[in-house]
């Protein structure tokens, strides 16, 4: 049987044919697990056809402080330009979301986890200051293992500026949209990631600051089983709602339509 074929899900642990993930948006049809997604799958289901243009294609980062740990770093950024046929681990670009005019951002996990170093910093502040520009809302899909500590300080210093990005969106009355995906972690999380005017989850999604054991280790208490999950963060405010993926670009129409018509920005 030709490799990639045929699927066992993780879910239900059955056997799925890869051309009926594919037509039902990468979800198991039998358990609804939600599979990962590429950035290029996450922006042909999300935006309107044809309507996605890149911005800052090129942008990447570089090895400032010759970092090595199993590998060096530079051989890491290499190979996952290879396996993911991208420059950094976020793609962002123009685009139309249910005819609301939108920057577009999607994380891929395949790059170094979808970590945050200085060059995804950069682009998530480009899009939003492109936004702005242009009178557009913003719409990130994220799936992120946090901060890429290969960089040191300097990847560090990617909370505080797509922070501050975030807020100049905010007050220049401008919607923004993030939905959380499996996993979405560390300085992602403690940042931009949750500074929108909507959080969507996606169900079963990973989404915290810490793991449990690193938690557990510093407050010396046990956490709840699943706490972490999107469920758990709805029960408790964290998120706005859990949508499954196949009513995702429905829903984000939705909301897109309502902070449209309240701030005046994102217009169709």
């Amino acid at each position: 049987m030709p490799e990639g074929v045929w699927v066992k899900c993780v879910g239900c642990k059955r056997i799925v044919y890869e051309g009926q993930l594919i037509e039902n948006a990468r979800v198991c049809p039998h358990c609804g697990h939600h599979f990962a997604m590429t950035s290029a799958e996450r922006i042909a289901f999300i935006a309107d056809p044809g309507s996605f243009a890149e911005i800052d294609a090129a942008l990447t980062s570089t090895d400032p402080l010759g970092f090595t740990a199993a590998k060096p770093y530079a051989a890491s950024l290499a190979g996952a330009r290879e396996k993911s046929g991208l420059a950094e681990a976020l793609v962002t670009g123009r685009a139309t979301v249910a005819g609301h005019q939108v920057v577009l951002g999607a994380m891929d996990f395949r790059f170094i986890g979808a970590s945050m170093g200085s060059a995804v910093g950069e682009k998530v502040t480009r899009a939003f200051e492109l936004a702005v520009a242009e009178r557009r809302g913003v719409v990130f899909v994220i799936a992120s293992g946090g901060a890429r500590m290969q960089e040191g300080m300097l990847s560090l210093m990617q909370m505080a500026k797509t922070a501050d990005a975030a807020r100049r969106l905010s007050e220049a009355r401008l919607p923004y949209v993030s939905v959380l995906t499996d996993p979405t972690m560390g300085g992602v999380t403690a940042s931009f990631a949750v500074l929108a005017d909507i959080i969507f989850a996606e169900p079963g999604a990973l989404i915290g600051f810490a793991g449990p054991r690193v938690i557990e280790q510093t407050i010396r208490q046990s956490v709840p089983k699943g706490f972490q999950s999107a469920e758990y963060l709805l029960a408790h405010g964290m998120v706005d709602d859990v949508v499954p993926r196949g009513q995702l670009p429905a829903r984000l129409g939705l909301v897109l339509d309502y902070l449209a018509g309240a701030n005046g920005g994102g217009a169709r």
